[in-house]
């Protein structure tokens, strides 16, 4: 199935499981729903089944979400206690379209408790109270983890099968484009691993002194991974510099994003010290994985990186938001960096590598070789120090299930490809109107929804967090009285200002209000002046009289 053909069964509103190998377009076929759905005026709730995923997609963990924590069990006092909290039940009526990432790594247990949490906040009978309900993963791939050594993978559910899921298998790959590795990739997952796959990935077996000094080392233990990252960090010369994680929120929240963030709350480097970016940049200049080397610091100290493709980047702060019903709820702010030296496999899922060094020597869990070897584009970026034969296998009940996946994902394709388009259309109307929304072609430039019965919605053709933003600003007086009004920080109204302007949807009459009129030339002057990207030159050239916020919007006047 191509994600086009998944995304049009995801618009109707049934209940889907998203699947497909690593570097098929899970996460960007959901992302394209999930902005579809913010245009239509509905906010999804978005979780996973761990920190590090839920971090990766802008959400939080389901345990959170439903209130269930770290509990294995509950009683029926325990579901009446949990749902009886006004927090939990409030978050859970307001929601309409239930989103779980990285289900592979989620027990049936837990998928069951947060359904029964679900049933009784929202007093009904169905799968998880009636919520749309849509799982994302890969059961090739992680398994759950719990101190029980068997653990029953969540489709093993009575609730799996009450919600009459359709299956979405996607079959393209945007990942890897070398045919032999691939053929390497699909024959560990196929569990039909010969002679010949394993000696193509022991040809890229490498003696510990003929490493590359800049790719990642992926291990399966974190004892190993914290040894070599300071071990490999304290060779370097001179003094570490540190930078400190921030933080707005509540402190439970904060801790789930602290958790599940890829960069340390204390992050040290040295100049020379290989790094990996933590986050995609929102102009393309890296994504999750990219590597590069410290070479320097800029005029106010931020660090200074050169990635293998010979770019030259200067890091600045990037946040984490935990957000829901499109309120920020928390957020961290650290330099998108760590040591790149090593990582856990667990910590990699995910991630797309230029190249690593894996140790796979260890590998002691079903699917932990394929999940650290999928995540490099090309056999000629993997290093191999180290093969045991479970790195090579899959969990042996996963194969026969995945043969049922793939007929039910042919079954489905087809089913819709034979439905008539204007069909399809009207199947998509109706669930938008049932989750209150409005279908973008009836949203007004004003942002006044014009359907039946319709109340105020986005601005037509904006995603939903651009259009609330958009309307936040020219309603507000200024930009803190914006920042109060939206529950965004102010970097993240700006940032969404400049998304706009990207797209041609702002104006200067939109937010120049935002602005004092007797700084604009002096801040104009100080930017005319900088010859490169970076704000930090202008904002010291200010003397700091001025935010990097209010620069930034001053640059946008200008342009």
């Amino acid at each position: 199935m191509t994600q086009g053909e998944a995304l049009t069964i995801l618009k109707t509103g049934a209940n889907v499981y998203l699947t497909g190998e690593p570097g098929s377009g899970k996460t960007h076929t959901i992302n394209e729903f999930v902005e579809w759905l913010r245009e239509c005026g509905i906010e999804p709730s978005i979780t996973a089944a761990t920190g590090i995923a839920a971090t990766h997609v802008g959400g939080q963990t389901l345990h959170s979400w439903s209130g269930i924590g770290i509990a294995e069990s509950l009683t029926r006092a325990d579901v009446d206690r949990i749902a009886s909290k006004e927090h939990i039940a409030k978050r859970i009526t307001k929601a309409k379209v239930l989103i779980i990432e990285e289900i592979s790594m989620l027990s049936a247990t837990t998928f069951e408790m947060a359904d029964a949490i679900c049933r009784e906040v929202r007093r009904s009978d169905r799968p998880f109270g009636g919520l749309t309900v849509v799982l994302v993963g890969d059961f090739f791939q992680l398994p759950p983890v719990s101190r029980n050594k068997e653990v029953a993978f969540a489709y093993t559910s009575k609730v799996w099968r009450d919600l009459n899921l359709l299956t979405c298998y996607l079959t393209e790959q945007y990942r890897q484009d070398d045919s032999v590795f691939l053929g390497v990739l699909s024959a560990i997952r196929s569990g039909e691993v010969e002679e010949m796959h394993h000696e193509e990935l022991m040809r890229r077996h490498v003696e510990i002194n003929e490493l590359p000094v800049d790719a990642p080392k992926l291990f399966s233990h974190n004892a190993d991974v914290d040894r070599i990252n300071a071990g490999e960090l304290e060779k370097l010369p001179g003094k570490a510099k540190k930078f400190r994680m921030s933080s707005k929120g509540k402190d439970s929240l904060v801790e789930g994003l602290i958790r599940g963030c890829l960069s340390p709350e204390v992050l040290e480097l040295k100049e020379g010290a290989a790094v990996m970016f933590t986050k995609n940049s929102p102009q393309g200049r890296f994504v999750n994985g990219t590597l590069g080397v410290v070479t320097g610091w800029d005029a106010s100290g931020m660090p200074i990186v050169k990635t293998k493709d010979g770019l030259r980047i200067t890091c600045e702060s990037m946040e984490w938001q935990l957000e829901e019903q499109g309120k920020v709820k928390a957020s961290i702010s650290q330099i998108p960096l760590r040591l790149a030296y090593a990582m856990t496999v667990h910590k990699s899922q995910g991630m797309s590598m230029d190249a690593a060094i894996m140790d796979l020597s260890k590998a002691f869990e079903y699917g932990q070789g394929y999940v650290a070897l999928s995540r490099v584009r090309r056999l000629s970026g993997v290093y191999l120090t180290g093969l045991n034969q479970r790195a090579l296998e899959v969990h042996p009940e996963i194969l026969e299930k995945d043969r049922d996946f793939r007929a039910a994902s042919d079954a489905a394709r087809d089913a819709f490809a034979e439905m008539p388009e204007t069909e399809k259309i009207e199947m998509q109307k109706k669930f938008v109107k049932a989750m209150g929304g409005a279908w973008p072609s009836e949203i007004a430039a004003d942002g006044i929804s014009r359907a039946k019965g319709g109340a105020r919605e986005k601005n037509k053709g904006l995603p939903g967090r651009l259009a609330e933003t958009l309307q936040t600003v020219r309603d507000a007086k200024s930009l803190k009285e914006a920042v109060k009004a939206r529950g965004l920080v102010a970097s993240t109204i700006v940032h969404h200002l400049e998304e706009l302007a990207e797209i041609g949807k702002l104006t200067r009459a939109d937010f120049a209000h935002l602005v004092p009129l007797d700084i604009v030339d002096e801040v104009h002057e100080a930017l005319a002046t900088n010859t490169g990207d970076k704000l930090s030159p202008v904002f010291h050239a200010l003397h700091g009289r001025h935010s990097f916020e209010t620069i930034r919007l001053v640059r946008l006047m200008k342009q």
